[in-house]
């Protein structure tokens, strides 16, 4: 970072904070060009948000950060904002991650509290922050299967074989677009909630991605987390409990069968795209993090798609030509 940068932000902090008898610890690197820090001042502490206009565009951020502040999301609070110097001053949430405190008797309380902060989130009217989760974004996402997953693989399908991919997608896709459509956090798991001190209701965090799209899609990245696995009969019970809280308007037409399967395309269409990103991020830009997770995404996949006759064909693939191939490369999960 240079200095004169340092030097505004000191400057800033001192105006906003009305002395310059703070502190400033930076935190772990973002993957991106953001930086964070916290600012220790009079007894409180803050999270600073670095991010340089000519690098990051933080605009998103604060507009959706507002928007939900405004209808009641757990989301942290902007104190002070300087869009033009790219500084943000937010509302701390400490460091304690929902992942950290899951286990087997604590996470029926922690769901729960979960869906009725994703009852809450759904029943907000989107406005132009939130894109459509479209059939060309819901498709684009599960191409970086075949784009990264299958090459890393050596892996290169037939005509047939693509025409199979194909159709699995398209199911995946429609399914997704038939759903009641709402505000969808997309990446709302364990790593993304935040436990806070004195309160009941979980911090949010990383919601600059959110869309309107399928009310099952930030049920199932949480009960079928990429970084955490539950026993299946377990996530039906959560699927099932979720269910039951819909409102009325959301379960026309829908049974709690329908429901389920619409959670499990939603689930499929999630994990195939998180095979590729995964992937992504280790051949492209060398970041081995994801690699231990790959096993269980994988597993997820197949999980899925073998429960589904218009799925059926799909999983064959996979078991005869991706799966043997995978698990010699990155792993099989253990169950």
């Amino acid at each position: 970072m240079n200095i004169q940068r340092e030097q505004l932000i000191q400057a800033w902090l001192t105006t906003v904070l009305c002395s310059d008898q703070f502190k400033i610890k930076y935190l772990a690197g973002d993957a991106s060009f953001r930086r964070y820090a916290r600012v220790y001042f009079e007894e409180k502490s803050f999270i600073l948000m670095d991010a340089p206009p000519e690098q990051e565009d933080c605009i998103p951020f604060v507009s959706i950060d507002e928007y939900l502040d405004q209808h009641d999301v757990r989301v942290p609070h902007i104190e002070a904002k300087d869009l033009v110097l790219g500084v943000l001053l937010l509302e701390d949430f400490g460091d304690i991650v929902l992942a950290k405190n899951l286990n087997q008797h604590s996470v029926d309380p922690y769901y729960q509290q979960c869906f009725l902060q994703l009852l809450q989130l759904q029943t907000i009217e989107p406005n132009h922050l939130f894109p459509t989760y479209s059939h060309e974004k819901l498709w684009a996402e599960m191409e970086l299967f075949n784009a990264w997953t299958l090459p890393s693989l050596g892996i290169q399908f037939d005509e047939s074989a693509q025409a199979i991919v194909k159709h699995a997608f398209q199911a995946l896709v429609d399914n997704a677009i038939m759903q009641p459509q709402v505000i969808v956090h997309r990446d709302f798991h364990s790593r993304n909630l935040m436990v806070l001190e004195h309160e009941q209701q979980l911090g949010v965090i990383d919601f600059q991605d959110a869309v309107v799209g399928p009310d099952t899609y930030d049920l199932i990245s949480l009960v079928r987390d990429a970084y955490v696995q539950w026993d299946e009969p377990r996530v039906i019970d959560w699927i099932t409990e979720f269910y039951e809280l819909l409102p009325a308007s959301s379960k026309v037409n829908r049974s709690l069968a329908q429901f389920i399967q619409d959670a499990d395309f939603i689930s499929l269409q999630r994990h195939i795209k998180i095979l590729g990103i995964f992937v992504r991020l280790y051949e492209r830009d060398g970041k081995q993090n994801y690699l231990a997770d790959l096993p269980l995404v994988m597993w997820y996949v197949v999980q899925i798609s073998q429960k589904y006759p218009e799925l059926h064909d799909f999983y064959l693939l996979l078991e005869q030509y991706v799966l043997p191939k995978f698990y010699a490369k990155y792993g099989q999960y253990k169950v």
